[in-house]
């Protein structure tokens, strides 16, 4: 279980950054860039090819700079891209850069010379290799670790405290416990029927067409149930969005300190798995570093001209800014946090391949940053954790209880995923975070 959590954290961390870079582009911008994965491609492949040189130089010093090089070669990606496209509007700029995206895979496939083709690369250096920390290094580490996480939840508890600000405590309680009772027994009534439909599928007392017809019955049924409930209940409940806030607020603090344990003790002893708690550290790291350099970008007054030509460029243009060279700047920024993401996401693979740098995973991206939020780096960070915690445990209860095999169980879960952001953009199209007055799509 360890390790699995470990792993976890590692790659909500790389799409989280990844994610920080797209929202920075369109939440911030509005540039609509369906091509985000090719700067993770460059970033990635730039910094294993560097870092499989044969150098005299201790890896401590060369791994950083290569990670460093292909960031700026996935910003140089982004120059040339915004010198050549960013002129366009809207939909003509999404297909460009999905074609480019495309076009970087397929130079990746089929240059062997220099990216050895669809064979990968393989065998290059990790961060923190061979690296044995004493038990006061250790410590240091974890007091790091910890200290990361302590910021993080203090600025949930400000958050938090903000909205609670000025509500009566009476209505902050009774809004709390129907939210905590609502969403428990809705939690309780699909345990139960998971359970159900795992014994069915076990006994195999139904064929599959009846049990996936139960399951979606079932499904049908507690969803007419609650959206009725919700109907009836809400309209009494004038904080329920409140107590929504606190409830949420006490679940992520119980989860995620769940999941602290696992880390915390993976680094305490780190020899047991030692790269991957290595890399687990210094993704943490580099998300909360990254993440606090962009807030202070987003906040200053370069970040208010981004968000002015998000809403209106003819504006920002009549009051003598620069728009094209404010989104190549977006651009190439955008694209340098990728290149980052790029290089982590080798690491946790430990192998890179063409088809690594798929458009899906784009498209992973899009999900994250418009379930949390489009134009709030916490709401990109929050959907980082929610799209991993979604594939993480639909990966393990979908197998036990619907009766497909693992291709069509694939892209049953991609089904899923749409459906639930098809729902999302009906009853909350600005994302969990987001303001709905801050929209780029469909102005």
């Amino acid at each position: 279980m360890e390790g699995y959590i470990v792993s976890l954290i590692i790659f909500t961390a790389i799409f989280a950054l990844f994610g920080l870079g797209l929202n920075l582009q369109w939440g911030y911008t509005g540039l609509i860039n369906f091509g985000h994965v090719a700067f993770m491609a460059v970033g990635g492949y730039v910094t294993v090819l560097l870092s499989d040189l044969d150098v005299p130089i201790p890896l401590l010093i060369w791994i950083p700079f290569c990670v460093l090089v292909g960031s700026l070669f996935a910003a140089m990606l982004g120059l040339l891209i915004g010198l050549s496209t960013v002129r366009l509007r809207e939909d003509y700029l999404a297909i460009v850069t999905i074609g480019v995206s495309e076009m970087v895979r397929l130079v990746a496939l089929n240059e062997e010379w220099l990216t050895r083709g669809a064979f990968g690369v393989q065998g290059f250096p990790l961060p923190l290799q061979g690296f044995a920390p004493t038990l006061l290094t250790r410590i240091g580490m974890l007091a790091i670790f910890t200290g990361v996480i302590a910021i993080g939840y203090w600025q949930l508890w400000k958050w938090l405290r903000q909205r609670i600000k000025g509500v009566p405590r009476q209505s902050l309680i009774n809004s709390s416990l129907a939210v905590a009772g609502y969403l428990g027994s809705l939690g309780l009534l699909l345990y139960g029927t998971v359970i159900i439909a795992r014994q069915l599928k076990l006994a195999e007392d139904l064929s599959p067409w009846l049990l996936g017809l139960f399951l979606l019955g079932a499904l049908v049924g507690i969803i007419a149930l609650y959206t009725w409930l919700a109907q009836q209940t809400i309209p009494r409940l004038p904080d329920w969005l409140i107590g929504l806030s606190l409830v949420s607020c006490l679940l992520s603090l119980a989860v995620g300190l769940w999941i602290y344990q696992f880390a915390a003790h993976a680094i305490y002893t780190y020899s047991r798995t030692s790269i991957k708690t290595g890399l687990m550290f210094i993704s943490v790291l580099v998300v909360a570093v990254i993440f606090w350099g962009l807030q202070k970008l987003v906040r200053s007054p370069w970040g208010r001209v981004l968000k002015a030509i998000r809403e209106d460029e003819e504006v920002a243009k009549a009051l003598g800014k620069n728009v094209f060279w404010y989104k190549l700047q977006a651009l190439m920024l955008g694209g340098l946090v990728a290149g980052v993401a790029g290089a982590l996401y080798a690491w946790q693979l430990t192998t890179v391949y063409p088809d690594n740098f798929q458009p899906l995973v784009t498209f992973n991206a899009w999900t994250i940053v418009v379930l949390g939020g489009a134009g709030n780096n916490v709401g990109t960070l929050l959907g980082a954790a929610i799209f991993w915690a979604y594939q993480t445990s639909t990966r393990f209860i979908l197998a036990d209880i619907v009766p497909l095999d693992d291709a069509r169980l694939g892209a049953f879960r991609v089904m899923i995923i749409g459906l639930l952001l098809m729902v999302l953009m009906v009853w909350r199209p600005q994302g969990i975070l987001g303001k709905k007055e801050e929209l780029t799509l469909g102005r």
